[in-house]
């Protein structure tokens, strides 16, 4: 079984410390609260998604540089197609990215700021 690296680990959504196990429950767009809703320990290795109260406060601040990076993308490109647009298309855009990215920057934040204080543990990845 070949072992995933850290990025792909991140990207996945998966479990630091083993790699394998799912961070999040599956949610559906019928229900949009199930979107954010995250196991409280790792299914695979039972390692704990809340260390401790207050964990994923520094995952805000990640979570503000991947909204930055939608931001200044969404409107470098805007100004290369639309050289010509007003305030209020851009922020219309704007308001449509961060509504249609929340799910998205949310959990992708949270996999980073957990991998940042989670070690891999190789012997966890093969029970």
């Amino acid at each position: 079984m070949s072992q995933r690296s850290v990025l792909s680990s991140i990207l996945t959504l998966r479990c630091p410390k083993c790699r394998m196990g799912q961070l999040f429950k599956s949610g559906k767009i019928s229900k949009p609260g199930s979107l954010f809703s995250m196991y409280p320990t790792c299914p695979h290795c039972h390692q704990s998604f809340e260390p401790e109260p207050g964990f994923y406060f520094g995952a805000m601040f990640v979570s503000y540089g991947i909204n930055t990076l939608l931001f200044i993308a969404s409107w470098i490109t805007l100004t290369l197609v639309y050289p010509d647009y007003s305030l209020l298309l851009l922020l219309g855009l704007l308001v449509g990215i961060v509504l249609l990215s929340l799910p998205f920057s949310f959990r992708l934040s949270r996999s980073i700021w957990l991998a940042l204080f989670v070690r891999f543990d190789p012997h966890q990845a093969i029970k």
